[in-house]
Formats: C-alpha cells, structure tokens, sequence
C-alpha cells in the first residue's frame, strides 16, 4: 500500500467547525461523502489486492473532494475486514492532499468515562479525525471525554434515519421527546468546546426542522438521502440555518457505487464525481430557492 505524505502536526490545527464553515463557503457544497467500502462491490481490478480499501477509497476521495464539505469514514467497514491501517493511511491522505477538508469517523461510540477516554484516543491520535460520532445515551461524562480535545467535533446521535430510532427517541421525558432533550441539552449545556454537532435524519425533516429551532446555528449531520430515500429538497428547507448552511447533508452507497458493474477505479471515480454533483447541485437548488423567499417548510415545528 502507497504510504501518504504525512500531515505537519507543527502547524496550528483549525478547529472542525472552522474547517467546516471554510469547505461551506469555499466549495459551495453541503454535501458529506461517506465512506463505507465494501470489497464485494468494488471493480474488478481491485480483487485480491491486499490494499483494496484504502486504494478504492482513495480513488474515491480524489474525484469528489471539491465537491465535498467533509468525508464520513464508517469505522466498521474497514474493522470488519482488519483495514484500520488503511483507514489511518485514508485519513491521512485526505489531510495532506486535500488540506482543510474535515474527516468525522463515523464511529457512534458510547461508554462510561474511562472507556470513553480511550475511545477519544483511538479517534483523535490513533486516526486523527477531526470528528466523531457519539451515542450520548450514558449521559454527560460519556461525553466529556471527547470534549478533552477542544478542536475536534463530536456529533451526537439525536434523531436517527433508521425506523426504529422512534422506539426510544419519540420517548416522553417530562414533557418533551428525548431526541428532542438530547438536543436542548447539546446547545444549552455540554457544548462547552463550541464544537458540538448533531445527527439528524433526512427521514424525518420535521424532526430536523424542530431540532433547528432548538439549537440555532448548531451544525448538523443529515444521513439518510440517497440509498434510504430521503428527500433532499424537505431536507434543506427544513434545515438549513439562515445564511443557507448548518448542514453536513449524507451520501455514501448512491456515490460510492454509482459506477456498479465497471470494470475499473477510474470508472468508478469518475461515476461517483458526476453522481457527487449532481446531489451537490440538487441540494444548492434549494438552498438557492430558499434565500429567493422559499417558506423554510417546518421551521415552527
């Protein structure tokens, strides 16, 4: 496997939501690709590589990183097949060769303090994220560790895309859901780092549109278009702050696999590059639309 240059950890490191707002403004795109490799899909030239997933992502990476606001690295597509070297490799390539692009390693990790401080560690030094998702279900001090590290994000679950998320999400906590106390408590009481973010599902843009009112400006990771149906157009009207950003909007299988059945990577890269934006220039269509004077459908919700 090619060895990536590696990043100049001497130089001041931005914050994730500094990072964030630049790749917002700078590449016009609130589109986060995800990263969840699977070696059954990929083209055929890559078979029986040893270094499969780190060469077909970074194939990937290079063909939508202009496009991109972040990429989601999901941690258990590269564990499953004994690649966390690659995946190391993959985010250290896309700090050195697209600099200022933040990586969230979507990870959902969730335990008491101690183990939680060495869920930090494994995500910050070992992978050098610039972020990472979390379960906040233990409480605060499951979450506190992550916020030892000042500049780095940490996005907790609130609203999730899948169905059953309602089980224990629409639950009633003395008056209000608990996706819904989740929320009020990231902006009004643990954001002690100003680098709190959440996630809330494309599925369920009324409950993105309530969360928007509950914590302003706060950054939001939308999973859900693309592969699990979400609407893009219900999605941005529902979520976007007032400047039309605020939103790191989810798509991994529909560009990750958008050259299905070709026979090389570079097929496959240029197929995800058009597949990226095109959901790129779909989600500004309603951005734009919506600071022409579009009604923010659910903004009251």
């Amino acid at each position: 496997m090619t060895t990536p240059l590696a990043p100049d950890h001497a130089a001041p490191r931005r914050t994730f939501i500094e990072q964030l707002s630049t790749a917002w403004a700078t590449r016009d795109s609130l589109l986060c690709v995800g990263l969840d490799p699977d070696p059954a899909r990929f083209p055929a030239e890559l078979a029986g590589r040893p270094d499969a997933i780190f060469e077909f992502c970074k194939g990937i990476v290079d063909a939508t990183a202009d496009l991109a606001c972040a990429f989601k690295p999901q941690i258990a597509y590269f564990a499953a097949h004994r690649a966390e070297e690659q995946l190391e490799a993959l985010i250290a390539h896309i700090h050195t060769r697209h600099p200022g692009t933040p990586v969230i390693l979507d990870a959902k990790r969730g335990d008491i303090g101690s183990t939680a401080e060495q869920y930090a560690i494994e995500a910050f030094e070992r992978f050098a994220a610039d972020a990472v998702t979390v379960n906040p279900y233990m409480g605060r001090d499951s979450v506190e560790p992550y916020l030892a590290w000042p500049e780095r994000g940490v996005i907790l679950l609130c609203r999730t895309s899948n169905a059953g998320g309602s089980d224990l999400q629409f639950l009633d906590v003395g008056g209000e859901r608990l996706f819904e106390r989740v929320a009020r408590l990231a902006a009004e009481q643990w954001n002690s780092t100003g680098q709190l973010a959440l996630v809330v599902g494309a599925t369920f843009p009324a409950e993105i549109a309530r969360v928007r009112t509950l914590v302003g400006d706060m950054p939001l990771l939308v999973p859900g278009i693309g592969a699990q149906g979400g609407d893009i157009e219900a999605t941005v009207l529902a979520g976007q702050t007032a400047v039309g950003g605020g939103l790191m909007i989810n798509s991994s299988r529909a560009i990750l696999y958008a050259g299905k059945g070709r026979a090389s990577l570079a097929e496959y890269a240029a197929a995800a590059r058009t597949a990226a934006q095109a959901t790129r220039d779909a989600i500004n269509q309603f951005r734009q639309l919506c600071g022409q004077g579009a009604p923010a459908t659910g903004a009251s919700a």
